[in-house]
């Protein structure tokens, strides 16, 4: 233990150097604060196994051995929280109906929500958008903030941040965020550093301001939310030395798409990342956190910065008190915390990247990893689409025409830079006389409510406002799928073949149909690019030389004629920027009106309406003889029929998508029957807290490619007793009334993008026992887990031959033999059996499992079980 004093307060604290030993610098910085974390929060045997495992890391850099982490609080959004809070709701329930008391289901350590994953941009140009899409918000979504308001009264530890107030991870760096904490204990005062985790993917955006967090499964984090740590092999570590500078007109989006690119080719999934480096000291926190918010974008779990005078300047800039500041600093540099720009620890492997070598970038047309000059967008849709037969005459549409430029997501609206370098492009582009053409939907969803402030200030609202990029709110909007109906021109167009449109966004992912079920292709560019896209509302243009449009005095504008310089965007920050504004902007947007009006249930379980269509009690929270009687998928599993056959690259957007409810589908059908207008069914992330909606909904991207059903597109496939061709869900409901089980096979970065644990839900309710798949985004395998399915990694090999001509077909059935002896990484048993036909195919595969505790999970069948198990001791 260590000891402190500042501001005449003597501190004690867990020492990292003292855990480690005296070589502790050989470590990476995250190592340092896991160990800082079991130093602190474990005792006993436990405590002494897990520093040494830690200790002995530095020996070949990589570990086997297991440690727990105790997070000391847990973010959530809305559509996260909500699922989450059902479970529990419904785990109250089932405990009160077998004479327990429902309050031993309630949080043990603080759960902060933010309400922003729902808001919608159905207004936009227009000075009153905000008011508007705030109003349609709270409609349409009544129902599920009333149960979040219970919630949070009848449960203890929870706090909501209302809509309006911004998006989770800018309210977390500007608000929430303490980098280091102190708390009185019975010995005195303690300090301790900030750490957490998120039910969010993009969670390690605070890794920017130096805190650790990362995002986890909203099955995971049930588990945290009742004290218990969370359990990881200690990881293999991945040391990004930065070099140089960023060039003038170069931003933090820029940096990030290219680091998504590399780290992908690399393979870091499942890894931590740390940035180290003189290059490292160059950069703000603001493009920091850019670089980190893309973490789960190149697959790793972390993407962190260690803490240095930038992180300082950082919480100066968003009004922190200077005693905290003081506190922040001698801790971490008491404790070997601080960034040395010139310290090489010791990691896994490492790369390097000269910040001088990056350009103006985009990402697309279809991954975040996908990267390329902004320039070449127009070769990548002559390779991704076929031939297009455009509007003809004065006026017409381009065959790649801009449908949404949106400034969007935490990514880049987090960063006041990043949006007044924006702001700067139209403001030249207001006074040449340019404007976006007549189809182009633009809109502007800032982070943060003091976004409006300092653009006020600056004189940049105006600007902005002229090329039709008012605000529209602040949230996730676009970025999440919730972008609102494609302007009229635009929609007609492209069903009747003559376009093919799609859009610009300041977003992180551009998944075929994330931003919006019709468009297929997209792009990530940074917000003042979105800008000048919007301008040409043209994708098929070099923006980097092509004429952008023509100015009031007729002369061709380029890009050049609208960037600023870095001097003036330094200049202008300056000035915008005051740091009283985050607080206060964020403290009347706390108190939102509407949101306080809501009425409110004061009953201590929740009165369910059986007529709801947005809240329904999971049958996965009840058990005995109400529950499903699946034993744990560790005894096997025999006859399982495949339910899909898929490629590649499945996000869970694919399988539990976000975006708006298309009227055509089985999830409309359900709604309507039970009243709702087939015109405003809203989106699928506002329903995750009713199941029948998202098992219906699962698989039904229209990206989706079914071997079983050739052809087909979305959630179709071939019922194998009967080769019916019918819906997933029709096809697994068959399944579960006749007791067979089934398997998904997939291909490669199955489950890649959001945490969404529905992703994994739904599979469990469709029958699933198994995935077998050439590899597993890290949250989604632990979703599968939490859920009771167990994942199989198979080799590239074995996935081709099964998804192949002589592969799986509709009606041959498959057996999992774990083995009796299940450890991590063990060997997995997977048998063919050919309808048909007499003879077999037996396969050795691995059990994608990375703890003991995930066994034991997997064992019991699932987080939900063995939570209530333990209720019930």
């Amino acid at each position: 233990m260590g000891e402190i004093t500042v501001n005449g307060i003597a501190h004690r604290f867990c020492s990292a150097s003292e855990l480690l030993g005296p070589e502790a610098g050989r470590w990476p910085v995250v190592l340092r604060l896991l160990a800082e974390n079991v130093g602190r929060c474990i005792s006993g045997d436990d405590r002494n196994t897990m520093l040494a495992a830690l200790r002995h890391w530095v020996d070949g850099r990589t570990s086997q051995a297991e440690i727990h982490f105790q997070p000391g609080r847990l973010l959530m959004h809305d559509t996260t929280s909500t699922p989450a809070l059902v479970d529990m709701v419904a785990m109250r329930d089932e405990l009160s109906r077998r004479g327990h008391s429902p309050e031993t289901i309630s949080p043990a350590l603080p759960v902060e929500i933010s309400v922003d994953h729902s808001l919608a941009v159905e207004s936009y140009a227009r000075r009153d958008a905000p008011m508007r899409n705030l109003t349609e918000e709270i409609r349409r979504n009544r129902e599920r903030y009333r149960f979040l308001r219970w919630a949070s009264a009848q449960m203890a530890n929870i706090h909501i941040n209302p809509p309006g107030t911004g998006i989770m991870h800018t309210i977390n760096l500007e608000q929430l965020a303490t980098v280091v904490t102190s708390e009185i204990r019975e010995d005195g005062p303690w300090v301790i550093p900030d750490q957490m985790i998120g039910t969010d993917s993009h969670t390690p955006m605070i890794n920017g301001l130096g805190v650790l967090g990362w995002g986890v499964g909203g099955l995971e984090a049930e588990t945290v939310m009742f004290g218990l740590p969370t359990t990881m092999r200690i990881p293999d570590v991945l040391g990004v030395r930065l070099t140089g500078r960023l060039r003038d007109g170069v931003t933090a989006t820029d940096l990030a798409l290219v680091i998504t690119h590399r780290l992908r080719e690399l393979g870091v999934t499942g890894e931590f990342v740390e940035f180290f480096g003189e290059g490292v000291s160059s950069l703000s926190v603001g493009e920091r956190a850019v670089v980190a918010n893309m973490a789960p974008e190149y697959g790793a779990t972390t993407g962190f910065f260690p803490v240095d005078d930038a992180v300082l300047d950082y919480l100066r800039m968003t009004g922190r008190e200077e005693p905290h500041i003081d506190l922040v600093r001698t801790y971490c540099q008491a404790t070997g915390l601080w960034f040395d720009p010139c310290a090489e620890p010791e990691y896994t492997r490492t790369t390097t990247l000269d910040l001088d070598t990056v350009g103006p970038s985009a990402a697309g047309p279809r991954r975040p990893q996908d990267h390329l000059a902004v320039s070449r967008i127009p070769e990548a849709l002559a390779k991704e689409t076929g031939p297009v037969a455009p509007e003809r005459g004065d006026g017409a549409m381009p065959a790649f025409p801009v449908a949404l430029a949106a400034i969007t997501s935490c990514t880049n609206t987090t960063d006041p830079r990043l949006i007044i370098t924006a702001g700067l492009v139209a403001r030249r582009a207001r006074e040449l006389g340019l404007r976006p053409p007549s189809w182009v939907k633009t809109s502007l969803a800032p982070g943060s409510p003091a976004a409006v402030s300092y653009l006020r200030r600056a004189g940049l609202l105006e600007d902005l406002s002229f090329v039709g990029f008012d605000i529209v709110g602040f949230g996730c909007t676009t970025c999440i799928g919730n972008s609102g109906e494609l302007p009229d021109r635009v929609r007609q167009a492209r069903q009747n073949g003559s376009i093919v449109p799609g859009p610009v966004l300041s977003g992180n992912r551009n998944f075929p149909g994330r931003i919006h079920p019709d468009l297929d292709i997209g792009f990530l560019v940074s917000p003042a690019l979105v800008v000048a896209f919007a301008l040409t509302g043209d994708l098929d243009t070099d923006i980097t030389t092509d004429q952008i449009g023509i100015s009031d005095d007729g002369r061709a504008i380029r890009l050049a004629d609208l960037w600023p310089s870095a001097a003036v965007v330094d200049e202008t920050v300056a000035a915008a920027v005051d740091p009283a504004d985050f607080a206060a902007d964020f403290r009347v947007a706390s108190h939102n009106t509407m949101w306080e009006r809501l009425e409110v249930p004061d009953t201590p379980l929740f009165p369910w309406q059986p007529e709801s269509t947005m809240l329904r009690p999971p049958p996965f929270a009840r058990t005995e003889d109400d529950g499903d009687e699946r034993v744990g998928i560790l005894e096997g599993v025999a006859g399982a029929y495949p339910l899909l056959v898929l490629g590649d690259d499945i996000t869970t957007d694919h399988i539990s998508p976000a975006g708006a409810i298309p009227s055509d589908s089985a999830v409309a059908e359900y709604l309507v029957a039970r009243g709702e207008m087939p015109d405003d069914l809203n989106v699928f992330a506002s329903r995750r807290g009713n199941w029948e909606v998202m098992v219906r909904g699962a698989f039904s991207a229209r990206a989706v490619k079914n071997v079983l059903a050739p052809g087909s597109r979305g959630a179709w496939t071939v019922h194998g007793p009967t080769g019916e061709g019918m819906p997933v869900w029709d096809a697994a409901e068959r399944y579960r009334h006749a007791g067979d089980p089934v398997i998904v096979v997939a291909g490669d970065r199955y489950g890649m993008g959001s945490s969404r644990d529905w992703a994994a839900k739904a599979q469990y309710l469709l029958g699933v026992r198994a995935v077998l798949a050439v590899g597993f985004e890290r949250i989604h395998r632990s979703n599968l887990i939490g859920m009771g399915i167990l994942p199989v990694t198979v080799d590239t090999a074995l996935h081709t031959h099964l998804s192949g001509p002589q592969g799986l077909r509709a009606g041959d059935t498959v057996d999992i033999l774990p083995g009796d002896h299940m450890v991590p990484q063990g060997e997995v048993q997977f048998v063919v059996h050919r309808r048909g036909a007499s003879g077999v195919e037996s396969f050795a595969a691995t059990a994608a499992v990375e703890t003991a505790l995930e066994v034991e999970l997997l064992r019991a069948g699932g987080v939900i079980p063995s939570i209530l198990a333990a209720a019930t001791v």
